[in-house]
């Protein structure tokens, strides 16, 4: 199954998930960490509207087995931070795919930090999909984006090379994809380069919209898509939204959020330091803001405020 038939099995929201209670969510991401080593200017995160620290082991290896025994299929080991920057993410791939025993265990990256020797420690773990977020034409771009060192942008291009000459030397069965934002007029004819020069080490490759990141990216010359609508080649409807029935998101201090972009917390639908994982997920915070989206009217909630809505 290729990664966009994936992601576009998540996003349609079929009929068992378009209610107020619903069974397990078929993929959750869970937050390792949430740093980042970039400061991307389209990304909130750098924004740093809630504490940025690393999810504790003992917590992520509780929650695992709840999630599994719930009936989660697809587990992401990332969220809004920088997984690479954990020390101990091979073993997080490992215990996830090995001892809790998901079907599809998922990463992406912004490619930085993904080393070959540490992917290749990642895919030898049990890694079924490795993404790089390709979202920049060029080193200058990236410097001004990313706002980090431009040699990072060559690491990154490396980091997609070596990552596909490791797998096939290994006869690893990690897919290797990458995504990257859809730019209209000259900034799309100059991403479109560089997506042609990394497709050949890559299974797939394809576009995002850019997003408003929940309205908290504001300000800025550019044209935003609204609210999450997944992939651009398969947009979907941005009510009712997709990340609210279909996918869960653990925040690092084991938070679950109704959103994809929940930089500050206003998502926050039960905490799971001490609540079980179904209880959360059908909590009558997180039913009430259901019920707003199938009414597709999120006047009052907290989604009220994504420009998709305005």
């Amino acid at each position: 199954m290729t990664i966009t038939t994936r992601i576009d099995a998540i996003t349609s929201i079929a009929d068992p998930y378009r209610s107020d209670v619903l069974p397990a969510p078929k993929s959750v991401k869970i937050e390792l960490t949430g740093r980042c080593n970039f400061a991307c200017s389209f990304c909130a995160r750098s924004m740093r509207l809630r504490d940025q620290k690393d999810m504790d082991r003992a917590l992520f290896e509780r929650l695992l087995p709840d999630m599994r025994a719930a009936g989660v299929e697809e587990l992401g080991l990332f969220y809004l931070g920088e997984s690479f920057m954990v020390d101990w993410l091979e073993d997080a791939i490992r215990y996830a795919k090995h001892e809790v025993g998901f079907p599809y265990v998922f990463l992406t990256t912004n490619g930085s930090l993904a080393k070959p020797d540490r992917v290749e420690a990642c895919m030898a773990a049990g890694l079924d999909s490795l993404k790089f977020s390709l979202n920049y034409a060029d080193a200058d771009q990236f410097k001004s984006i990313a706002r980090v060192k431009k040699s990072l942008y060559k690491a990154l291009l490396d980091n997609i090379r070596s990552a596909r000459a490791r797998r096939d030397a290994g006869g690893h069965a990690t897919g290797l994809y990458a995504s990257y934002i859809m730019y209209d007029g000259e900034q799309g004819e100059r991403m479109q380069q560089v997506v042609e020069d990394v497709r050949p080490y890559l299974d797939e490759v394809y576009a995002l919209p850019l997003y408003n990141q929940a309205a908290f990216i504001e300000g800025q010359n550019w044209v935003f898509t609204a609210g999450n609508r997944g992939r651009y080649a398969n947009l979907r409807d941005p009510l009712p939204c997709w990340a609210v029935f279909t996918e869960g998101h653990i925040t690092w201090d084991g938070k679950l959020s109704a959103c994809c972009f929940d930089h500050d917390g206003r998502f926050h639908m039960g905490d799971l330091t001490t609540t079980p994982f179904m209880e959360a997920w059908n909590s009558e915070r997180f039913r009430k803001l259901r019920r707003a989206h199938l009414a597709k009217d999120v006047k009052g909630t907290v989604c009220e405020a994504c420009v998709a809505y305005n």
